[in-house]
């Protein structure tokens, strides 16, 4: 189902103070230019027209500081409410120095029967966007595409690759004979029109797109096509490829409105299901307050004193399902994350698995032909001898056998390890020791100096042979978030000789998807020190290690 709100979340490097002078100020254009009045704008409630009250509130203290604007405007009783929620956050230790907004657009049908109406992007974002120099990751996030020219592609790259990137990036190309700056304003402009806080934008110079094209050989984009390159994109990946899809000039020409329309689709769901950061997580729930109004006469205020107990306590059982609500969706944008990218890297997986395989079944028939050709017709179609792989049938038993891989040395914690034999589903303990077979192999090959680049490149490469793994089940580093975070990154410190690293204990980020699907989803990491001590060190085998979605 199509996304039916709006929301974008970008960075700002302006501080709190700053940030939030340039949301009020383009807040308040924003309401003139709707008609409404917004004078007095301060903590509480403010009725800004007949049909539209603006909620204010803030606050600053250890745990940094926030302020919200919510509007909330019901024209007519069947229209429903559409609600606007503008939200600047800073002051956190990990956002250095950094600002974050929010801005969420949604509809509430009158009628619980009702479908909510699908949410524009708002003139207040553009009017954000043109005023704070907002960024995604390295990027700048504005409301006209940029121009790429070719000094700038190793820029562009590095921005593709950057694994602090939270939005899509949709770059345009030229059609051949066509004026770029004529394109860019008559067909890219109006094209991108909703995407504006959703995504980073930019257009390919003719003489940069080829210099692009070869730097991104699996994820090209031609003249008068148009490319989304999602997060997460690993430009040495082939079945990467299919998570970036291209929409063709045919299409964009036909119907450019539809065009626009489709583009928007797959950012607006991006940014409806992605997690939100940790900053803007934590901002309390919105608790609205009515302002005192002049004090009435005395004959009603008993009477006023009772209906305002009666409408806290309504306020107080709204909020308290309000809260619930919200953790439970917060609870859900988590899990739809995750669960999205559990179905890429199956998606990437079986594409890789079924390429390997064809190519299997090539080399066979031809080597069946050449066999033929020479007369061994017994020898072309005899079934294989060589004996299967025996695989450990525990844990325990795994890593008992680890003395079968000179080149591995297991650091790790084996009661940690032996415990996954009760919790072990699927292939665990086949792929875990497949993963090792792998790791051998190349700690082997790197030890003599055989081996060009890591495990990854490796296992991507013809060179892993007899012990071939998944590359998708394959990861050299953890992101920034974890990277940065003490707590997270002191847990993949792990015990290595001190001949290694003189404190014992070295950073091991590097991993492999062990298992998926369920809350222990194990995983194996380890430090390759192949050039030096001719060994790969395995620090952890056991469920996966906390991150910043657990």
């Amino acid at each position: 189902m199509e996304p039916r709100g709006y929301r974008m979340v970008v960075s700002t490097d302006l501080d709190y103070v700053q940030a939030c002078a340039v949301a009020e100020r383009e807040l308040i254009a924003w309401l003139r230019d709707k008609g409404y009045d917004p004078s007095g704008l301060d903590e509480g409630r403010t009725e800004v027209a007949p049909h539209a009250v603006l909620d204010r509130d803030s606050e600053s203290g250890r745990n940094g500081a926030y302020s919200r604007w919510r509007m909330r405007e019901t024209p007519t009783e069947a229209s429903g409410t559409w609600q606007s929620t503008l939200v600047v956050r800073a002051g956190l230790p990990e956002d250095e120095g950094r600002a974050w907004l929010q801005v969420d657009i949604e509809h509430q049908p009158a009628d619980e029967k009702q479908f909510p109406t699908k949410a524009n992007t708002p003139k207040l974002v553009r009017l954000l966007l043109d005023s704070l120099e907002a960024r995604d990751g390295q990027a700048d996030v504005t409301t006209e595409p940029a121009f790429i020219e070719p000094e700038d592609v190793g820029d562009l790259i590095e921005e593709l690759c950057d694994t602090e990137r939270r939005l899509p990036v949709v770059i345009a190309t030229v059609p051949f004979g066509r004026n770029p700056d004529d394109w860019s304003r008559d067909v890219v402009e109006p094209l991108f029109r909703n995407l504006h806080g959703l995504a980073v934008l930019y257009v390919l110079a003719p003489e940069a797109m080829n210099r692009f094209n070869k730097a991104l050989e699996y994820h090209p984009v031609f003249g008068g096509g148009v490319r989304t390159y999602v997060p997460g994109l690993d430009p040495a990946w082939k079945p990467d490829a299919q998570r970036h899809p291209v929409m063709s000039r045919r299409t964009i020409e036909s119907n450019p409105r539809r065009a626009s329309s489709i583009l928007a689709v797959l950012p607006q769901r991006l940014s409806a299901r992605s997690a939100l950061p940790a900053a803007l997580l934590s901002v309390p729930r919105h608790r609205t307050r009515t302002r005192p109004r002049p004090k009435p006469d005395a004959t009603d205020l008993a009477q006023l004193r009772a209906d305002n107990a009666t409408l806290t306590t309504m306020l107080d059982e709204a909020e308290r399902a309000e809260g619930l609500r919200v953790d439970e969706i917060n609870d859900l944008y988590a899990e739809a994350a995750k669960s999205e990218r559990t179905s890429d890297e199956l998606r990437g997986e079986n594409e890789e698995l079924y390429d390997k395989l064809q190519e299997s079944q090539r080399l066979i028939s031809y080597l069946r032909e050449q066999l033929q050709s020479l007369g061994e017709f017994t020898a072309a179609y005899a079934p294989a001898d060589s004996p299967p792989i025996d695989y450990p049938t525990s844990f325990a038993e795994l890593l008992d056998r680890l003395t079968e891989l000179p080149y591995l040395s297991f650091t790790g914690n084996r009661k940690i390890t032996q415990g996954l034999d009760s919790q072990s589903v699927d292939n665990w303990l086949n792929v875990a020791w497949d993963g090792l077979l792998a790791l051998n192999h190349f700690a082997e090959a790197s030890a003599d100096g055989g081996a060009s680049g890591d495990f990854l490149s490796w296992c991507k490469s013809d060179e892993s042979g007899a012990f071939p793994f998944p590359a998708a089940k394959v990861a050299m580093r953890e992101s920034d978030a974890v990277a940065k975070n003490g707590k997270l990154r002191n847990e993949r410190m792990l015990p290595v000789p001190v001949a290694v690293e003189p404190g014992g204990k070295a950073f091991m980020q590097a991993h492999l998807k062990i298992g998926r699907g369920n809350t222990v989803a194990p995983r194996l990491h380890f430090y390759e020190d192949g050039p030096r001590s001719g060994k790969v060190y395995i620090g952890y085998l056991g469920p996966h290690l906390r991150n910043t979605l657990t």
